[in-house]
Formats: structure tokens, C-alpha cells, sequence
């Protein structure tokens, strides 16, 4: 599959950008763009070139931010703006290609291996794409070219802002190779440090690691990695409008102050799942299992997961099941930052399903109709018309929306 012809095209720091192009007297200068600017643990959501070079990093605390950067510029976020821009960036790549697939708002690949005859090589593509934004949305874009999805990502990393690198099948490894190996897309820092404790420091070493040993490491994860690292690539662009089939439904925040208490976790978590259980019943499934995935405040994390007794769309359920997967894992060595808690092994609702002389299906079938009525008049009048009374008061999550943003999904084979 090394004829394909691959971008990533990413815009460089999305957020600030739009803000700076919306208001003319931040640009040239260190913005910000934070959440909760009116609480002192509000987090950095994005930053300006000049906020970076000062030193400011994403997910940061507004104050240390402040601290690193003296006369930092912090604005809210503003997200009906972002996704107005992604979707015009999103019209400029289908004028080259239906192939285009977002990883997020402001990253899409595209495969514009068949358009070549009309619009040039891959080079040249990326060239009239980067000068195309910048001309008529006033941003700019970073793009990777290559042969493969993760080798474009990979590519449109390598040089910031407003640039262009490419990543051949003659070249690509004297390029690449030399990258520590958490550089590499899918190796998180847990993968990472695993790799690195095993002398694998360099995406070279891990290509030349033998793939049974990453097997035993990581399982069939291990493989995928080290096919990776070896510039193969199984991965295809999602045509323009291809929905993939729902696998899971999650909803996590990071909370606009750390979570020091069971009691503050548990409330963030009641709250995460009263929208995973109005989606189930949106999509007519239900959640045969929870997974909890919680961060510290240093960004550490711990992932859990566990069977439900029977499959359900009970935010309660859900919730019940979530806690007690954090009682039993999350060991408080650390304040809680962020929590996700998603639905996973979904099935029809309508399935059948095989009781038994233990479960109390009358409680559960009352509960189903209860829940039923509360979603049905969230519908009629908001999310906010009746609620837990758990949920009352301030749940150290943010009121800027930022948790109602969901990103696309990651790929398919």
C-alpha cells in the first residue's frame, strides 16, 4: 500500500488562532485560551506561538501559565467559532478529495491518492491546501505528507507553523527512526515508559525490536506497534459521511478544580452518566459493561473496567458501577483532575435478556420507567429541569460547555 498518497493537515494552535482572527487586537501577542477563567484552577485549553515559546503548555493551571508567561492574554473559549472553522476547513480539503477523515477539530487526513492528474502530486496538494487556508480563512495549517496515515500525522509534527514535510518511502526511516519512540501515535506515556524501561528509546529501536517480545509486552498491540514503527500501515481513510458503527459511549471532563474526596468523584461521575444514559437510549443500546478512566493532577492516570450484571441504560447503573470501580482501583495518591466514564459491549436494547432468581427485575423495570419519564422531560425542557439532588451545588466542573464537545472517533481497518 506504499503508492497511496497521504496528508495530515493540522492547524496550528486552532483555538488562539481563531481567536486572534477574531479579535485583531490579540494578534502578535501571548494568548491563551482556558477554561473557567473566573475560578483560579481553570486549565489552558490552548495556546498562541508566542504563549508557547514563553513557556505555556496545554493543561496547565491559568496561574502557572500566568506565571510562566507574565502579561498572558486568557480569553474563554468560544466553540461555535471552532467548529465553524472546521467544518470551512474541512469544504477546502473536499474540493481535492472525498476521502477526508477529522481526528478532531482542528487535524483531518486526507487520501488524494487518485488526485493526482487534476491537482498535482502530494506535495504540490499540500502546497495549494496550506496557501488556500491561509488566503482565505486567515489561519494556518501544517501538513504531513507520506504513504501512510500515521507516517502523515507523524510528518505534519515534524515542522510548525505554516509548514510542510515529507515523508517518502526512499527517506522516510533516516527521518523518522531517529524520533523518540513517543513520538510514535497510540504510545501513550504508560507505553512509553514501559518501552524505554526495555532500552526501546527510538522508533528505530522499536522497529528493530523482535515483534514477539513487544507481543509479550503488549499483546496484539505490541504487533500493530512494531508494524507501525516499520512504515506499514493498515489503517484507510473514512470516506466523506461514513458513520462507524457505535462501540461505546462515554462522556468525560477535566474539572476546573482537583477532586480530593470519594464523595466529589462520585457526584462528577452521576453527573458524566446522566448524558451516557440519555445517548444509549438515543442510539436504542445498552451498556453491558463500564470503563472509568481517571487522571491525576500530575496527569498520571488508571483505567478500569468491569461486567454489569445485566445490560442497562440507567445513568444510575452506570454511575454505581463506575464508583465502585474507582473505590477498588483509584488508590488517592493523588487529587483527581479528570474523569471519563464510558459504555462499553453495547447491545439492542430490545434484546432479550436471561434474569435470574437473585436480580430484582420489578425494582429494575420501576427504575426503566422512572428513567424514562425524566429523560422524556429533559426533552421537553432541558437537561437542567430535573436533576439528582447529589448534583446540586458546585461539582468543580466547568460551565463552558467544554464538555459538550465530542470528537471524532479514531480509525478503522
Amino acid at each position: 500500500m506504499n503508492d497511496r498518497v497521504i496528508l495530515h493537515s493540522d492547524a496550528n494552535c486552532f483555538y488562539a488562532a481563531v481567536e486572534m482572527l477574531l479579535n485583531r487586537e490579540l494578534q502578535g501577542k501571548a494568548v491563551a485560551v482556558c477554561g473557567s477563567e473566573d475560578d483560579r484552577h481553570g486549565i489552558v485549553l490552548a495556546k498562541s506561538e508566542k504563549a508557547k515559546r514563553m513557556g505555556v503548555k496545554t493543561g496547565q493551571a491559568n496561574w502557572e501559565a500566568r506565571q510562566a508567561c507574565p502579561g498572558l492574554i486568557c480569553v474563554p473559549p468560544h466553540y461555535e467559532q471552532y467548529n465553524r472553522f472546521s467544518m470551512l476547513l474541512r469544504n477546502i480539503y473536499r474540493r481535492y478529495t472525498d476521502l477526508v477523515e477529522p481526528y478532531g477539530m482542528d487535524e483531518c487526513w486526507l487520501d488524494v491518492t487518485g488526485s493526482d492528474k487534476i491537482h498535482g502530486n502530494g506535495t504540490q496538494i499540500a502546497e495549494d491546501i496550506r496557501q488556500t487556508v491561509k488566503d482565505e480563512l486567515g489561519i494556518t495549517v501544517s501538513i504531513g505528507v507520506s504513504f501512510s496515515k500515521i507516517l502523515a500525522k507523524l510528518g505534519s509534527d515534524m515542522k510548525k507553523p505554516d509548514a510542510i514535510t515529507v515523508l517518502d518511502t526512499e527517506h522516510w526511516r533516516e527521518r523518522v527512526w531517529q524520533l523518540p519512540v513517543s513520538d510514535l501515535l497510540f504510545v501513550g506515556p504508560r507505553t512509553a515508559k514501559k518501552l524505554m524501561d526495555r532500552n526501546v528509546l527510538t522508533i528505530g529501536d522499536l522497529a528493530h525490536t523482535d515483534p514477539q517480545y513487544l507481543r509479550s509486552w503488549f499483546g496484539k498491540n505490541g504487533i500493530d506497534l512494531w508494524i507501525t514503527a516499520n512504515g506499514e500501515d493498515r489503517y484507510r481513510i473514512k470516506p466523506d459521511g461514513y458513520e462507524e458503527p457505535i462501540k461505546s459511549v462515554g462522556h468525560g471532563i477535566t474539572c476546573n478544580a482537583d477532586l480530593h474526596s470519594e464523595d466529589e468523584v462520585w457526584k462528577v461521575i452521576l453527573d458524566l452518566s446522566q448524558d451516557i444514559g440519555h445517548r444509549l437510549r438515543c442510539y436504542g443500546l445498552s451498556a453491558r459493561g463500564v470503563r472509568v478512566c481517571v487522571r491525576d493532577n500530575e496527569l498520571g492516570y488508571e483505567i478500569a473496567q468491569a461486567q454489569l450484571s445485566y445490560p442497562s441504560q440507567s445513568p444510575l447503573e452506570i454511575a454505581q458501577a463506575a464508583r465502585l470501580l474507582f473505590n477498588q482501583r483509584y488508590r488517592w495518591l493523588k487529587p483527581v483532575r479528570a474523569i471519563t466514564v464510558t459504555g462499553i459491549n453495547l447491545v439492542s436494547s430490545t434484546q432479550s435478556i436471561q434474569i435470574d432468581m437473585f436480580g430484582d427485575m420489578e425494582k429494575r423495570m420501576r427504575r426503566q420507567k422512572l428513567d424514562d419519564c425524566i429523560d422524556a422531560i429533559r426533552g421537553r425542557f432541558g437537561n437542567q429541569a430535573i436533576i439528582p439532588a447529589a448534583l446540586l451545588g458546585d461539582l468543580h466542573m466547568p460551565k463552558d460547555d467544554r464538555h459538550l464537545v465530542h470528537m471524532p472517533s479514531m480509525m478503522y481497518s
